[in-house]
């Protein structure tokens, strides 16, 4: 307990250089979270899942950096304070918005399967899918990282500090050492594989074979050495050379090996994708196109809710949770069925968030009665019937928030996939488990999935970063996301509802218990109010089960003051701003 409180007691001290706000509105968190401040900025601010990380982030903004060398700096610390969630051996998505050039830039980080990759990479000799596990764990589930070069491309294209700068506060910390974490101690304690890995048992654990306990002092000498290296070399530095070959190594020489080679890691390019916008309301709401699904995903179910007066409804109610359940499920039966890497596959974009036929769909919901199973739509545009892929992300990955003094923004959703990725460490860092996230199956039902493995091909992702703007003036409004798997979808739209129609300020919206459907039964956050609201549901036909939802969503958004900024109370992030 004493080590729970010098944690708690570390996150409330880095805080203090932001000013804080806590209006009286603000819900009361279910037992066990870290309640967080709303926290008021002028000038700039970050949001970050570490305070380590966030307040690396702000070191850069106060030396006038931008909100990409920001954006940069935290990621590195984050890799490191926050493992398990994202770092080097992963990929992320990536939105900046370009306040003098009025435009928000979209980029594609997300990992890919190597050139070797066949479609029965998950599929054993007897014609059925491998255990999720054993597929995890070693070589097989590794993509080429993105992450890396997708930080090279936004800082020559958007950075103000030099490069070498940026990794200072993560070589510091990895060199000095940083404070285990009560929920990186939790994790590690929960996983059943790190102690059967040579290198992850030799980092996490003590010589008795148990988890550093809280507040032990972790250094990371190897991490540093991995930085210092790519501050000098660039990108270049891990995708080429002797880094890039301990990462082959690995891969290949797991007893569950994977086939990346050199080349498919000095191969890897980063992709500039078009935004992807729709119109709610009075705003224009941007996100990521595929290979993620969770613009699309999100877009579709604001449009669905866009004809009901969500104003009216009483966050909290079963008629808020009615709804965007309903509006769930139909939006991750269009996800299911086509959308998958759009190089291989022709995912019907533009119809899928077209705004008739979101009204079309927005008509299946009913006022009193849930459908409880959904079927996915016929899009315009459709040219390819694909088969239904339920296959949904686990709950990794880490989310940025930054606003810089001139008006640009970042939201970057970034991840190694599952909790530590594929278990597997190289130079400080742990390679993540992303093809995973492909059907394991390349037929179902004697149909094409959208997303099944391919060499060179992206996995389906839900992270889903946001941005919002103004419609009649362009202005940016908020930038917005959150980690959690396929749970994201619903994480960010309800943040999105809340602020948008409830009006609610971030934190506020942040902390609201969550809920949603995936497809199949209505989620409600365990232990929280909604478990009031159970009945109500049952009598509406809805199958309610309680599960964790241990979101991480981070946001920020225009005040008349400047900007507001929140962190989730769930997880061990903070908002730092001046």
């Amino acid at each position: 307990m004493k080590q729970r409180v010098l944690f708690a007691a570390f996150v409330a001290a880095i805080s203090l250089g932001a000013t804080a706000q806590l209006r009286p509105s603000q819900p009361e968190p279910p037992s066990g979270w870290t309640k967080k401040p709303l926290v008021a900025a002028q000038r700039h601010v970050v949001v970050a899942a570490h305070p380590l990380a966030a307040e690396a982030g702000r070191r850069m903004l106060d030396k006038g950096g931008a909100a990409v060398d920001a954006a940069i700096a935290t990621q590195l610390v984050l890799g490191l304070v926050e493992p398990h969630a994202s770092g080097l051996g992963g990929g992320a998505f990536l939105l900046v918005h370009d306040a003098k050039g009025k435009r928000t830039l979209a980029y594609d980080g997300r990992e890919t399967a190597p050139s070797g990759a066949q479609p029965q990479l998950f599929v054993g000799a007897d014609g059925k899918s491998m255990p999720f596990q054993a597929a995890v764990v070693g070589g097989r589930s590794v993509g080429v990282p993105g992450t890396l070069r997708l930080l090279e491309v936004a800082h020559a294209r958007h950075g103000r500090l030099d490069w070498a700068a940026l990794f200072q506060p993560a070589i510091e910390i990895a060199e000095k050492g940083f404070a285990m974490s009560p929920r990186l101690f939790e994790l590690v304690g929960k996983d059943k594989s790190l102690a059967d890995q040579p290198a992850t048992r030799a980092y996490f654990f003590g010589a008795d074979g148990k988890p550093l306990p809280v507040g032990t002092l972790v250094k990371n000498p190897e991490y540093a050495k991995t930085l210092r290296a790519m501050a000098a070399g660039g990108s270049d530095a891990f995708y080429t050379g002797e880094i890039a070959a301990d990462i082959v190594a690995a891969v290949r020489g797991h007893k569950n090996p994977g086939s990346m080679t050199l080349e498919d890691l000095s191969g890897y390019r980063v992709r500039d994708v078009e935004l992807l916008c729709g119109r709610y309301r009075d705003w224009n709401l941007c996100g990521m196109p595929p290979s993620s699904s969770g613009g699309i995903a999100v877009l579709q179910m604001l449009g669905m809710l866009e004809g009901r007066d969500m104003a009216k409804v009483r966050p909290g109610s079963a008629e808020a949770v009615h709804l965007l359940s309903e509006a769930g499920r139909l939006a991750f039966a269009d996800r299911n069925r086509y959308v998958g890497d759009d190089r291989f596959v022709d995912v019907p974009v533009a119809g899928l968030v077209d705004r008739g036929y979101l009204a079309e769909r927005a008509k299946l919901i009913a006022a009193e009665k849930s459908m409880v199973r959904a079927q996915p739509g016929t899009p315009p545009g459709l040219k390819v019937a694909m088969a239904d892929d339920p296959v949904d992300e686990v709950a990794g990955t880490s989310h940025i928030a930054i606003v810089d003094g001139q008006g640009n923004a970042v939201s970057m959703t970034s991840t190694i996939e599952g909790f530590f990725g594929s278990k597997q460490m190289v130079r400080g860092f742990l390679l993540n488990n992303e093809l995973t996230d492909f059907n394991f199956q390349p037929l179902e039902e004697g149909r094409v999935v959208a997303n099944s493995v391919a060499p060179g091909k992206r996995p389906r992702s839900s992270m889903g970063p946001f941005v919002v703007y103004e419609a009649k003036s362009g202005r940016l409004e908020q930038v917005v996301g959150s980690p959690g798997g396929s749970l994201i979808i619903n994480y960010v739209a309800k943040a999105l509802v809340a602020t948008l129609d409830w009006r609610m300020d971030m934190q506020s919206a942040i902390d609201l218990p969550n809920f949603g459907s995936r497809g199949g039964p209505t989620e409600i956050e365990k232990g929280t109010e909604l478990e009031a609201v159970s009945a109500a549901l049952k009598a509406m036909g809805h199958e309610v089960r309680a599960i964790d939802m241990t979101s991480g969503l981070a946001g920020i958004r225009r005040t008349a003051k400047g900007w507001e900024a929140g962190a989730d109370p769930r997880r061990e992030g903070v908002a730092l701003g001046r």
